[in-house]
């Protein structure tokens, strides 16, 4: 499946997250129209994301988000009660929809070789998707509040267990050979991060995330698929 077909066949959009948060705390916003919620939770989620990317979240105001989405410092309040109500919901609800849907796609298959196919490429594809949050996130943990931080951490860890569990999985079956399951699962998904931590690199080599996709598919199957009995 390439990118294009998993962004048509999914319909995986930031508004999605949007429209999640809305309905999760629609008694605290003030504003109750949906599309009207939805459309600007969007621009405050795009706006926070690039100005923490650009000077770090510590040091980002609220009113620095109110010049970059143009809305008054009332109408950002309407939606969060400050800077740390934003970034507790910027991370939970990309947190939660990007564990769903890899873990949608890794069930969805049977077979091991086909679950770390599809764990590789779903990983990418999404983090393609939702690049300026995997960004912050690994930029940003290590000056997150305590509790935040130590939810940024599991989450990382617990994408890795996924990949871990199925070269557990694999090596049972006699599918991969006899390797450090936990050390291979936490290679693989530094190469995974390398793709949305090091873009302008890939992109001045004019390296698609489907051709990255493909290569690390390949680079690592041939790594750790055990021969034909």
């Amino acid at each position: 499946m390439t990118f294009a077909d998993f962004k048509k066949k999914y319909h995986i959009s930031i508004q999605d997250i949007c429209r999640k948060t809305f309905e999760e705390n629609r008694d605290n916003i003030r504003i109750k129209k949906e599309a009207t919620a939805v459309r600007n939770m969007d621009a405050i989620y795009a706006a926070a994301l690039n100005i923490a990317n650009q000077k770090g979240f510590q040091t980002m105001t609220m009113r620095d988000l109110s010049r970059e989405t143009r809305m008054s410092m009332g109408g950002l309040y309407a939606y969060f009660a400050g800077k740390e109500d934003l970034l507790k919901t910027i991370q939970h609800q990309y947190r939660e929809y990007f564990s769903k849907i890899l873990k949608e796609h890794i069930n969805a298959e049977i077979h091991p070789a086909d679950r770390l196919r599809t764990a590789i490429q779903t990983h990418l594809y999404l983090s393609e998707i939702m690049q300026p949050w995997f960004y912050f996130s690994f930029m940003e943990t290590k000056n997150l509040p305590h509790p935040e931080k130590e939810k940024a951490i599991a989450s990382e860890l617990a994408s890795e267990k996924m990949i871990c569990d199925i070269l557990t999985e694999g090596q049972t079956r006699g599918v991969f050979k006899p390797h450090d399951p936990g050390l291979g699962a936490s290679v693989i998904k530094g190469m995974l991060q390398d793709w949305y931590l090091k873009r302008g690199k890939y992109a001045r080599r004019k390296i698609s995330v489907d051709r990255y996709a493909a290569y690390l598919i390949e680079f690592i199957e041939a790594f750790f698929m055990a021969a034909p009995s």
